[in-house]
């Protein structure tokens, strides 16, 4: 069972180019998450800090480019805007990758903390260096 003393939480290199956003997505929440480690507990931020590089060449399956639509909400009297993927990808590209995680992680303070450990990148470049992060292939992953 691990604890905050316990975790030694890696840097790791995703590429979400050509892969598909929901599948790729679920694989990120999963190492972000932890619970590919053996010593995973639910209740513990034992997961790894996960960059996402090549944001912008993730894909959508079938009309979801044109169809699927991102909503906001200003709170303020008819602030409620949406958006469709195309828009989203030209004005923003990494806030689909982040929205897609974000909704795959709990819902709560731990949830919050976890997705701080999310770093998603538009292109091959990134600011983490100095961590020293590891490239994986997340096929290799169960």
């Amino acid at each position: 069972m691990a604890n905050a003393a316990t975790v030694t939480p890696e840097w790791l290199i995703v590429d979400a180019e050509n892969e598909t956003l929901g599948r790729f997505a679920s694989r990120v929440a999963m190492l972000v998450r932890g619970k590919h480690k053996t010593t995973f507990t639910p209740h513990v931020n034992c997961g790894d800090h996960v960059i996402v590089i090549n944001a912008d060449k993730i894909r959508l399956t079938g009309k979801k480019m044109a169809d699927k639509e991102y909503q906001r909400y200003s709170l303020h009297p008819g602030g409620q805007t949406r958006e469709p993927a195309k828009n989203l990808m030209a004005r923003k590209p990494e806030a689909m990758m982040e929205i897609a995680v974000r909704g795959m992680l709990p819902k709560n303070r731990l949830g919050r903390r976890l997705f701080s450990n999310l770093h998603v990148v538009v292109g091959p470049d990134h600011k983490h260096e100095a961590q020293k992060p590891r490239k994986i292939d997340l096929n290799t992953i169960k």
